[in-house]
């Protein structure tokens, strides 16, 4: 059995922070806070913890990132991300008093790299592959579009940037059936860790329940190792969690996004 505990003290440990924001164009720090800006005008905040702040202590550090990123006229969106197991008593209401809107909570899986490679098989006329190309990264972005019902506008050409930009930090697999994207997912090995994260899971609605997400995960299992990383996590929903469990994995807390949006 995992011990969920060390899980979760290995995970906060190694991957929040400023590590949450490798491919970031800028970082600023305030207080406990790390502030990052992506390309397209995306901010992200993040942090270890919150140091021990509480009341007004709280509320000035909520203020302060409302106030960095509005003065940004490049800003148009941001995320503060939360984790379940904080001590950060008042920071929903005050969130929300800033425009900040919850998104539905996430599932945190950790497990040992090892335990997610099976045995597993695609169904007939199914294949795995890395991809890289262009053409391959926006047919898959627009079936993770159609799969979530919802679409993520700049996306494939973020995924493209990271791509050329020369770090490798990221790999992008697909599975094919007679030519078509049907399931996609990220691997992201994280600098300087034992993690590597498991992102961007989708699977067309007609190919669910045939297993062909679990080789996905059993190939970005084995890609991990080779990579020298024991240890995987992901942020996942109600519908990625049991595969995940089933693969080894195991629930160390819980993640929720608060959004603000420009006006």
């Amino acid at each position: 059995m995992l011990d969920a505990a060390a899980l979760l003290t290995a995970y906060d440990a190694q991957l929040r922070g400023a590590a949450e924001l490798p491919s970031a164009e800028k970082l600023d720090r305030h207080g406990p806070l790390v502030w990052g800006l992506f390309a397209g005008g995306r901010g992200f905040v993040t942090y270890h913890d919150l140091g021990g702040a509480t009341g007004d202590e709280l509320r000035e550090l909520v203020r302060a990132t409302a106030q960095h990123y509005q003065d940004d006229p490049e800003v148009t969106q941001v995320e503060w991300k939360t984790r379940g197991h904080d001590h950060a008593p008042g920071l929903h209401e005050l969130l929300v008093e800033h425009r900040f809107v919850p998104d539905e909570p996430e599932t945190v899986m950790v497990g040992r790299s090892e335990d997610l490679v099976s045995d597993a098989e695609l169904p007939d006329g199914v294949t795995v592959r890395r991809i890289s190309e262009p053409d391959d990264v926006r047919r898959m972005c627009a079936m993770a579009d159609e799969a979530f019902g919802d679409r993520s506008p700049g996306m494939a050409e973020a995924l493209l940037g990271r791509l050329a930009s020369g770090r490798d930090d990221m790999e992008l697999w697909v599975a094919e059936a007679d030519g078509r994207i049907v399931s996609c997912g990220r691997l992201e090995p994280v600098a300087d860790s034992e993690f590597a994260g498991l992102w961007g899971g989708a699977t067309s609605a007609a190919w669910r329940s045939r297993g062909i997400y679990r080789v996905l995960t059993s190939e970005r299992a084995r890609s991990a190792l080779r990579r020298g990383r024991t240890l995987m996590n992901s942020d996942c929903t109600e519908y990625s969690r049991p595969i995940l469990e089933r693969a080894g994995m195991v629930k160390v807390t819980t993640t929720t996004p608060y959004e603000w949006r420009r006006a």
